[in-house]
């Protein structure tokens, strides 16, 4: 099923205030939360996008990001898509207490109050988003940009379990390995966080004393990423792997590398053409001429200009464009004219004499402005 815009899962503006996100969820909650329509898949399905679409515009941050790049300005801001566990809309929503950890219970372990999907084994890390801005030109034909950044590694010296060599981890004895304490509060089954473990299902009696029983460290690290040619403002590049190491050893998530580019003196881009502009004179747009044009990669190419060209028209170089796999686009110069503002003697006497031959319009028509389109 394809995504739907988060503003209109809530059915709120844009301009809406977090009163009316937090109105418009809770009503959404409350219809749609899986123990009021058990067995209910649709319902189930609706609850978790009203989830996402909350978490987003909830949070400043996530809501200005989303505003400006849509989905993919919030892939990288989380945990493997939405780290359900860690997010406390409910609490916000409902007040607190017992209701916060009921997202363990609907997203990590299913709703019959068994183990936790959470708990004991091994997880996916998070994902991580790191920013970069490259020139125009790198954009445009591709290059490789060395980056530096911290990420969660796993602790070489517990593997990462958490627990000192020797020693093992112990099941927790209050809630007996699921991570999970159930309670009943109205119609509601609601699984809490158990607070003896904190969720994770064991305890560690004894703590890797380099990482703190966390099985992970923060570490810098220095990866090279390759930019496709074409990359346009605004696109990322994932990268498989080089994200925070998950927990109790379990996969890294991946890394998400965010482009900005840079404008360019002289280049624009539309799609895969490439825009510049090229001054010429009166007697080369009225004759027309052979001109040499410096293309965006350093050549330098010869272009055709017609006789009778007017001032602001385009010619077209094909080929001269954005690379994409086996296509490249064109190359539009805008020509303009540059009338001269001082004149030798000489120059002044054959123009006047030009002036003559060809006449001149003293009460010219308005133009319409459709006609000087390109």
């Amino acid at each position: 099923m394809a995504k739907r815009d988060y503003y209109e899962v809530l059915g709120v503006q844009k301009n809406s205030s977090k009163d009316d996100i937090k109105k418009a969820y809770r009503k959404l909650a409350i219809q749609y939360h899986p123990d009021k329509n058990p067995g209910n898949k649709e319902a189930e399905d609706k609850f978790k996008e009203a989830t996402e679409a909350y978490e987003i515009l909830s949070d400043d941050q996530k809501k200005s990001a989303y505003d400006q790049f849509g989905f993919a300005g919030v892939e990288g801001m989380n945990s493997g898509g939405h780290d359900w566990s860690a997010f406390r809309g409910f609490e916000d929503i409902f007040g607190g207490g017992d209701f916060g950890s009921i997202f363990d219970t609907i997203f990590g372990g299913g709703f019959s109050g068994g183990r936790s999907g959470r708990s004991g084994g091994p997880h996916s890390g998070a994902n991580l988003r790191y920013d970069i801005e490259i020139p125009f030109k790198d954009a445009v034909f591709g290059t490789k940009v060395e980056i530096q950044y911290s990420r969660n590694e796993t602790c070489r010296s517990c593997n990462g379990s958490g627990a000192a060599a020797g020693s093992e981890k112990k099941v927790c004895p209050t809630c007996r390995g699921s991570g999970q304490v159930r309670h009943s509060q109205g119609f509601f089954s609601v699984a809490t966080t158990c607070h003896t473990c904190g969720g994770e299902g064991y305890i560690i009696e004894q703590p890797c004393k380099e990482c703190g029983g966390s099985g992970t460290q923060k570490k810098r690290q220095k990866i090279m990423v390759t930019i496709p040619p074409g990359m346009e403002d605004g696109r990322r590049v994932s990268i498989p792997r080089q994200g925070d190491a998950g927990p109790n050893g379990g996969p890294p998530g991946d890394l998400y590398v965010f482009i900005r580019v840079k404008a360019h003196e002289y280049f624009e881009r539309q799609g895969l053409d490439l825009y510049c502009a090229a001054p010429i004179s009166i007697t080369q747009a009225a004759l027309g001429a052979d001109i040499h044009v410096s293309t965006l990669d350093g050549k330098t190419i010869k272009a055709r200009i017609p006789a009778g060209i007017q001032g602001g028209k385009m010619i077209r170089i094909r080929n001269e464009g954005v690379p994409s796999g086996t296509r490249r686009g064109d190359l539009y110069i805008k020509l303009i004219v540059k009338i001269p503002e001082k004149l030798s003697k000489r120059g002044r006497e054959l123009l006047e004499e030009l002036s003559s031959i060809e006449g001149e319009n003293s009460s010219p028509r308005p133009i319409a402005l459709s006609d000087l389109a390109e």
